[in-house]
């Protein structure tokens, strides 16, 4: 299909959209709320362009897009893809992908997480991207109350530890009291980070598992007061995974193979799904004819040094005989 083709049957479904050139390199990617408009945009009057984009929609030669649900699942596949393929003009143009981040400042001795609009290479591991930036604030409010991690700057944190004592926020159980040695030690706080990373990461089966584990422990032990905090905690993060939208029902790495097949055409994506991340491994079109070479060379050459997946899923829509 010519690339005039493709931008006249362009779905106007949310997605992300890759631009490639006439060596088929990814050149930029990019998301929509519809993509018939926002991609056939590129294509009209260069009038309102910037030099930059002109020069950028003069070299495609060709373009993929990736239906999604909604414009949040397209936001969050459009980052996924950006790392993935890293385009020259997505690292030029970095001037509207100032979404909201989570921060978890795993570089200092007792790390906190707040909201950013800046991600950086500090050491610090960054979540994202959220949208609304409410639910970026909702996500902070919730992890603060309920795993207790400090909030204060590291000034504030020094006049507290100096004095001897914990701040307010420790007194209304806000807060694990860091600053004070016989209140919370490097190892519990570091637990607790750990429990925080594991939830930002999607990983809630691994975190619910490891919580009931500490609760049973912490209750052989008589310790009933920490067993009944875990127990809260573990209600939490079922009730967060009950909610959460999830493209398998499995924590496992999958790799999901989707296929269209007509008159003698066969296109084929490969879907990867690592972590909670998705990603576009390799895709093929063409003639039926030819496929299973095709197929065999592209799909070896780039998914040789992919981990193996645990699960490995098909996907048909519209197959024909």
């Amino acid at each position: 299909m010519t690339l005039d083709e493709k931008l006249q049957n362009l779905p106007t479904d949310p997605g992300c959209y890759i631009h490639k050139d006439t060596r088929g390199t990814v050149i930029y990617i990019g998301k929509a709320k519809n993509l018939r408009n926002r991609v056939r945009q590129y294509f009209q009057s260069s009038r309102s362009m910037d030099a930059k984009t002109q020069e950028m929609v003069s070299r495609i030669n060709d373009l993929e897009y990736i239906v999604t649900d909604t414009e949040v699942e397209a936001l969050i596949l459009e980052s996924n893809l950006i790392k993935q393929h890293k385009p020259r003009v997505n690292v030029m143009l970095k001037d509207d992908k100032a979404y909201p981040h989570l921060k978890l400042t795993v570089n200092e001795d007792f790390p906190r997480i707040f909201k950013t609009r800046k991600v950086e290479k500090d050491g610090a591991a960054y979540f994202g991207p959220y949208l609304p930036s409410s639910l970026a604030d909702r996500t902070v409010k919730l992890i603060n109350r309920e795993f207790q991690m400090r909030t204060c700057t590291d000034e504030v944190y020094e006049v507290y530890r100096r004095a001897g004592r914990p701040c307010m926020e420790y007194q209304i159980k806000r807060c694990l009291g860091p600053c004070q040695k016989d209140l919370c030690n490097p190892r519990q706080y570091k637990e607790t980070v750990n429990d925080v990373r594991l939830l930002l990461e999607g990983k809630h089966r691994e975190l619910a598992v490891d919580l009931e584990s500490r609760m049973h422990a912490a209750a052989e032990e008589t310790r009933f007061e920490q067993a009944a905090k875990y127990r809260d905690l573990l209600k939490t993060v079922r009730a967060l995974s009950e909610h959460q939208k999830m493209m398998a029902q499995t924590d496992q790495d999958l790799d999901v193979f989707g296929y269209y097949r007509e008159a003698g055409q066969l296109a084929l994506q490969l879907f990867t799904m690592r972590e909670g991340a998705s990603s576009v491994a390799a895709s093929f079109t063409g003639k039926m004819s030819r496929w299973i070479i095709s197929i065999r060379a592209s799909f070896s050459e780039k998914c040789s040094n992919s981990i193996t997946p645990s699960e490995i899923t098909s996907l048909s829509k519209y197959i024909t005989g």
